[in-house]
Order: structure tokens, then C-alpha cells, then sequence
């Protein structure tokens, strides 16, 4: 049975998975939960905001009075126009990302495996997008990020030894935010780096098929505005 402990906020976990992105970086942002990334702002950061259709170097998520319908992400919500914005042709989109110059692409994902495999695709008869552009992406970005729920709604764990499902990718993850805490992939599997409030390593552990290395920095996890 799952825990009734409080679990991260989605934006809490896409603000620390921004806390990461650094300055000047091109940043391709997925369907779903990775577009709240865009709402973390960092004034010292330069950012440039990528979606697979074409809308190149936007801002937060629309708020209803800032709506403009023509201006939408990969995930067909509403973004906010920023100086230097361009609107661009969708192969001219997927050209940058072919390039290699997407410097970091934040994904959801339905599995991702110790060793940095990770599985998005559409599973029959449930809702969800097809791999589309996701296999460019963890192709040929330099870094992917993983936004998911630590576990699926039957309680079944998503960080595995191995995954159950299709690879999108083989040994691509870097990084990984869950709903219970903050996980690096490192050669000797996931490194969890940051707990959320109110869990011990090994309650997290415990919704985890694969074994945890406890970072010797291990710290609770941090949120927007905090160092």
C-alpha cells in the first residue's frame, strides 16, 4: 500500500530539475510535467527554452489574461512571448535538436532503469503520446532529465534494476526528479542526492525495486529560492 505522506508538488520537482540547467543553455522541454520547468526563473541564468514545434526561446506558462492561442508548446499549452523569441519551422526545430545543440532535454518517462535506460513509450489502451520526437531527443541532446511519480498509481515502483517496458534510450539519463526526491544515475546506479521532507532514505527505499546509494551529502530537498 502506498504511503499517505505528503510528496512533492510536480512543480517542486521541475523548479529542482531547473535549478540544474546552467547559464546560455538551450533547454528542450517534453509533453507534460517537464513544461513546468519553464515557470522557475532564474534572473542570473540565460535561458533558451526549446519545443519540438517550433516555438524557440519562450517564457513561462501562460497565465489565462496573457493568453495568446497562437503561441503554444510541444504540449499544446500557452507560453509567454520574451524578447528574442522566434517561431520557427518545425524541421528547422528538429534541425537543432539532429545538431546536437539541445543542451539538455527534460522528459516524462513511465520506467527509468539504474543504468540510465529509460521507457516513455505510448502503452495500449492507456492515454499518452507515441515516442515521437523523444527518440531525436534522447539521441542527441546532451544531457536528459527525468520528471516522473517515484511510483504508479498501484503503488508499483518506476525506478527499476531493469526496465519492463521498450528503451526509448540505453544510458542516457542523467538526472531524475521524482515526487520523493532527487536521484542521480551514476556507473554504480541511482544516487539519491535529495529526500523529500518527511522521508528517511529508507522509506524511499522501500518504493524502490532498484538499490539506492545514499549520497554522503544527502540533504533535504530543495525548493524555489533556496540555495
Amino acid at each position: 500500500m502506498m504511503s499517505e505522506k505528503p510528496r512533492l508538488a510536480r512543480q517542486a520537482m521541475c523548479d529542482r530539475l531547473a535549478m540544474e540547467f546552467q547559464d546560455e543553455w538551450i533547454v528542450n522541454l517534453g509533453v507534460g510535467m517537464p513544461t513546468l520547468c519553464s515557470n522557475y526563473v532564474d534572473p542570473s541564468k540565460s535561458l533558451v527554452f526549446h519545443s519540438e514545434n517550433g516555438v524557440i526561446g519562450y517564457g513561462p506558462l501562460a497565465k489565462p489574461e496573457e493568453v495568446d492561442r497562437h503561441l503554444v508548446n510541444a504540449g499544446g499549452q500557452h507560453v509567454t512571448p520574451i524578447p528574442g523569441m522566434a517561431i520557427v519551422h518545425h524541421a528547422d526545430s528538429f534541425a537543432l535538436i539532429r545538431k546536437g545543440m539541445v543542451d539538455v532535454t527534460v522528459m516524462g518517462a513511465y520506467e527509468v532503469a539504474e543504468n540510465g535506460d529509460f521507457a516513455n513509450w505510448r502503452i495500449p489502451n492507456r492515454k499518452g503520446g507515441g515516442i515521437g520526437g523523444a527518440m531525436d531527443l534522447a539521441a542527441c541532446a546532451k544531457r536528459v532529465f527525468i520528471a516522473l511519480e517515484h511510483s504508479t498509481r498501484e503503488g508499483k515502483p518506476r525506478l527499476l534494476k531493469r526496465c519492463t517496458l521498450p528503451v526509448t534510450a540505453p544510458g542516457v539519463v542523467k538526472l531524475v526528479a521524482t515526487d520523493l526526491g532527487l536521484f542521480e544515475v551514476t556507473p554504480e546506479g541511482f544516487k539519491l542526492r535529495e529526500h523529500a521532507p518527511g522521508w528517511a532514505p529508507a522509506e524511499i527505499q522501500e518504493l524502490t525495486e532498484a538499490r539506492l546509494i545514499i549520497a554522503d551529502d544527502l540533504r533535504e530537498f530543495r525548493f524555489r529560492n533556496q540555495a
